[in-house]
């Protein structure tokens, strides 16, 4: 599987490597408000720290392989698009948060960050 994953072209290595970081990102953040609801915020914050550790084991080396392709407010960009499409599906379903129509008026201002910092590349 490794070998599969060094052949994919590095705009697909870095967008892979993000989202699977900013699935940790998302559980090490808000996760805890449903699974330790009830714990002390400092056992809910080491664990959330453990959880972080995995999200930059993935995104560091995402942000680094990315850097050979995109430059940093690229990669910045394509990392809050990512962040959004994790943590909408995450509130919905984890959270049981409702579906608002904010959150489609947020993507649409991201594809608009994404068309300025990606115009002229």
């Amino acid at each position: 599987m490794f070998a599969f994953f060094q052949n994919l072209p590095v705009p697909l290595q870095a967008a892979f490597l993000l989202t699977l970081s900013n699935v940790f990102m998302t559980f090490a953040w808000y996760g805890h408000l449903r699974s330790l609801a009830s714990s002390p915020w400092y056992v809910a914050a080491l664990i959330s720290w453990g959880i972080a550790l995995f999200e930059y084991l993935l995104q560091v080396p995402a942000n680094r392989i990315g850097f050979t392709h995109f430059n940093v407010g690229q990669l910045k960009i394509m990392q809050e698009v990512i962040t959004l499409a994790v943590f909408v599906p995450f509130s919905v379903f984890y959270l049981n948060q409702p579906l608002k129509l904010d959150y489609l008026w947020a993507g649409l201002c991201m594809v608009g960050a994404v068309y300025f910092i990606f115009r002229g590349a």
